[in-house]
């Protein structure tokens, strides 16, 4: 069995953190490791992580996303390892589909699932009502089935699961995307450049509340910082990422 990092970047967003840790612990198998990259809340997340023996990085002021990830991608020791978003909630089955689908292939280097909320082609139709419904609906989903992987040019990093020897091979998140935004979209067409293939495995459904942290922070600035990033994107490619979803 290989182990896997999940690797939960987080601000201020303790409820939404229990709710994903919890569903990690109740419907994951070992062998895995949690790292918590906290990014200076003030809500309680250190006692938390602390009270519950999370491995757990506390930073002294908002890095934003990219950064929070290299971190922990630093502290990682896993022969996979799982970006995950606070505001996601798994069910069962999905990282044994996930890994599944990564394997499949020596030349398949990331990995992501179906959900409710996501751009671009992740994104299904769901009509679940609250997380028992969300469970109830992922019982149905998430049967192993190699006919519903879907191979893709981006994967958003909601749920991003990707090979050590990719990290190897591609490196850590670009933080000039800091604090967020686009980074996922540089790193599918970094993998792609080393020729690496990106799947969406349609056999895993996740439940994403959408954007949390950066909502809670930004508000009606959220689309500045969107544009803002996509022009990075572009100044660094030469081409727009709007292309790939």
């Amino acid at each position: 069995m290989t182990l896997t990092s999940i690797i939960i970047p987080t601000y201020n967003a303790l409820p939404l953190l229990r709710a994903c840790v919890e569903s990690i612990r109740a419907y994951t198998p070992p062998p895995y490791e949690i790292i918590v990259v906290d990014n200076a809340s003030t809500d309680g997340t250190d006692t938390y992580c602390r009270a519950n023996h999370l491995t757990f990085i506390s930073l002294p002021d908002n890095r934003g996303f990219p950064t929070a990830c290299n971190l922990g991608l630093q502290l990682a020791s896993g022969d996979e390892v799982l970006l995950l978003n606070n505001d996601v909630v798994v069910s069962q089955g999905w990282l044994t589909n996930l890994k599944r689908a990564l394997y499949s292939a020596p030349d398949v280097g990331i990995v992501g699932p179906v959900t409710n909320y996501a751009s671009g082609r992740q994104q299904v139709k769901t009509d679940y009502e609250g997380l028992i419904g969300f469970h109830q609906a992922a019982e149905r989903a998430n049967l192993p089935n190699p006919q519903k992987w879907l191979e893709t040019r981006r994967l958003v990093g909601l749920c991003f699961l990707f090979k050590r020897e990719l990290l190897t091979s591609v490196g850590l998140l670009d933080e000039r995307f800091s604090p967020g935004h686009y980074e996922d979209d540089d790193y599918c067409y970094r993998a792609r450049i080393k020729g690496y293939r990106l799947l969406i495995a349609g056999d895993c459904l996740v439940h994403h509340e959408g954007s949390a942290s950066f909502k809670q922070v930004y508000n009606t600035g959220l689309q500045v910082l969107v544009e803002r990033n996509r022009k990075i994107f572009i100044d660094k490619w030469n081409v727009d990422p709007i292309n790939f979803i």
